[in-house]
C-alpha cells in the first residue's frame, strides 16, 4: 500500500513538472542554424574536419577533429521548455575539465539590449543522453544560442519544445568567416561549460564568428592540418600555433606552414599568437626553461615570417591575472583567465580585420 501512494505521488509531482506535463515535439539541431563550422558541409554535421576526404590524422587527432567544440545552434522559441536529446559517438572526460564542458551544453539568450547573456546549462546529474536545458521560461520568443560539448561527438542532437511552440532557425548572428585552429586552448580545456572558451567568448563580444578548430595537444603546425586548413572557406585565420610544438617543431614546420597558409589564402590576413604564461613555470624551472626557449624561437622567426609576409601578424594574448589565480592545473586557465584571454585579443585583432574590411 505504501509503494503503491508513493508511486502515485511521484506520478502526480512529473504530472506538475514543466518538463513532463505535455509532450515534446523536437527537431534535429542540424535543421536549424549551425554557427562556428570551419568546414559547412562535413557528412556527419556535428564533425568539424571531414576525415574521410582529408587523411594523416593520428588516432586521437581523429577522435578531435570529430568533437563538437566551438560549434552552436542559432535558434529562436517561445517555449517554457528545452529539452535535448543526443546520441553520442566518442566521449572524453578528462580530469581537468567539468562534465558540463566535455560532454553538456550551454544556452544562452540574447536581451533586449542586444547581448547575449547566460541562461542554462547541463546536464547536472550525469545523464548526457536526455538533458532537461530548461523548464520555466517565460513564454515570449527569444533568440536562442546554444553551445555543443567541447569533449564529444554527436550523432544526433535533437531539440525539444512545448508541442504548439516556435522553434526555427536564427540568422546567423556571427558576422564573417573567421578560421581559428589551435592546442587545447583553443579546444577549451579546463572550462566549466562549452561557451566559456575564448573564441566563443570573442564572437559573442564583438560579432565576429570565430570558427574553432581547437584540438588539445595537437597544434603542432602540422603540414596535414595544413592541407585540410587550406580549403577552409574563411576570410582571415587566427592561429595558436605555439602552445604545442617542440622548438624543433617550430624551426622544421613553421615557414612551410607559413607558405601553404599564404598560397591558399592569398591577400587574408593570418594572425598568430604568441602562447600564454603558463603558472606551472613559478617554481619548475624545468618547465620555465622549455616555455621560454619555446616563445624565444617564435618570436624570432615570427618577427622574420611578419617582415617576409605582408598578411601575417603575430600578437601577444594575455590570460593571466595580476594575482596569478586564473589556473586550473598549472597549464590550461579557468574561465577567468579565457575572458582575459578573450579580452586580450579582442583589439589587436580587431584592428588587423579591419584594414580587410572585416567589421
Amino acid at each position: 500500500m505504501k509503494k503503491t501512494v508513493a508511486t502515485l505521488i511521484l506520478a502526480a509531482f512529473l504530472a506538475l513538472s514543466p518538463a513532463f506535463a505535455q509532450d515534446l515535439r523536437y527537431t534535429e539541431a542540424s535543421d536549424l542554424t549551425l554557427v562556428g563550422k570551419l568546414f559547412p558541409d562535413t557528412p556527419n554535421p556535428y564533425h568539424r574536419v571531414d576525415t574521410v576526404k582529408y587523411k594523416g590524422f593520428t588516432k586521437s587527432e581523429n577522435r578531435q577533429v570529430r568533437e563538437s567544440a566551438g560549434i552552436a545552434v542559432a535558434f529562436r522559441t517561445n517555449s517554457k521548455v528545452i529539452r535535448i536529446k543526443t546520441r553520442f559517438g566518442e566521449m572524453e572526460n578528462p580530469s581537468n575539465t567539468m562534465g558540463i564542458s566535455a560532454s553538456g551544453y550551454d544556452l544562452y539568450i540574447r536581451d533586449k539590449d542586444g547581448q547575449w547573456l547566460w541562461a542554462a546549462d547541463g546536464p547536472r546529474n550525469r545523464r548526457y543522453e536526455d538533458v532537461n536545458l530548461a523548464s520555466a521560461l517565460d513564454g515570449t520568443l527569444h533568440e536562442c544560442l546554444l553551445y555543443l560539448p567541447l569533449l564529444s561527438e554527436e550523432y544526433s542532437v535533437q531539440i525539444g519544445v512545448e508541442k504548439g511552440a516556435v522553434l526555427e532557425a536564427l540568422e546567423n548572428p556571427f558576422r564573417h568567416r573567421v578560421g581559428i585552429f589551435g592546442s587545447s586552448f583553443t579546444h577549451g580545456i579546463s572550462t566549466s561549460r562549452p561557451g566559456m572558451t575564448y573564441p566563443a567568448q570573442f564572437a559573442r563580444h564583438t560579432g565576429i564568428q570565430l570558427l574553432s578548430l581547437g584540438c588539445s595537444g595537437n597544434s603542432k603546425l602540422q603540414p596535414y592540418f595544413a592541407a585540410a586548413l587550406a580549403d577552409a572557406p574563411v576570410d582571415a585565420f587566427i592561429f595558436d600555433s605555439f602552445s604545442n610544438p617542440t622548438v624543433e617543431e617550430i624551426q622544421e614546420r613553421l615557414f612551410p606552414f607559413i607558405e601553404r597558409m599564404v598560397s591558399a589564402h592569398p591577400g587574408k590576413p593570418l594572425i598568430f599568437q604568441r602562447t600564454i604564461y603558463r603558472e606551472g613555470r613559478n617554481f619548475d624551472t624545468a618547465a620555465a626553461k622549455k616555455e621560454s626557449d619555446r616563445i624565444a624561437c617564435a618570436d624570432s622567426l615570427m618577427a622574420i615570417a611578419c617582415a617576409k609576409y605582408p598578411d601575417v601578424y603575430y600578437i601577444h594574448p594575455c590570460a593571466t591575472s595580476p594575482d596569478h589565480e586564473s589556473t586550473v592545473d598549472g597549464i590550461h586557465p579557468d574561465n577567468h583567465g579565457y575572458t582575459l584571454w578573450a579580452r586580450s585579443i579582442e583589439e589587436p585583432v580587431m584592428a588587423i580585420l579591419r584594414k580587410y574590411g572585416i567589421e
